[in-house]
C-alpha cells in the first residue's frame, strides 16, 4: 500500500461550497469508514526561508492536505469524490510521499 497527499488548492469557483463544515465532516467520516486515511489539516500562513537569506513568498494556492493510502494513483484518484474543493470546482493535487 503506497501513501499520498491530497493537497487542496484555494482555487475553487465556489468557495462556500469547498469550505462547507458538513461537507468536510461528512467527507472526512467517509474516508475514515475506508481504514485508508490518515489524517489532515488546513493550512495557515508560513513563511519561506533560504539559507542565503533570501525569504521569497510563501504559496497561497495550497490550503489543506489529507494523507491516505491507496494501492496506486488510480485508487488514490478515487478518493475525490466528496472532497468538498474538488466538489466546489477547485484544484486537489494527489503526491505520492515516497519511503526511502
Amino acid at each position: 500500500m503506497n501513501e499520498y497527499i491530497l493537497l487542496m488548492h484555494d482555487d475553487a469557483p465556489d468557495p462556500e461550497l469547498a469550505n462547507d463544515d458538513d461537507g468536510w465532516a461528512q467527507y472526512v467520516t467517509k474516508l475514515v469508514s475506508t481504514g485508508h486515511f490518515d489524517g489532515g489539516s488546513a493550512i495557515g500562513q508560513g513563511a519561506v526561508f533560504k539559507q542565503d537569506g533570501a525569504h521569497p513568498a510563501a504559496s497561497l494556492a495550497l490550503n489543506g492536505y489529507l494523507r491516505i493510502r491507496a494501492e496506486d494513483m488510480d485508487a488514490a484518484r478515487k478518493f475525490l469524490a466528496g472532497n468538498p474543493v474538488f466538489e466546489a470546482g477547485g484544484s486537489v493535487e494527489i503526491r505520492e510521499l515516497l519511503r526511502t
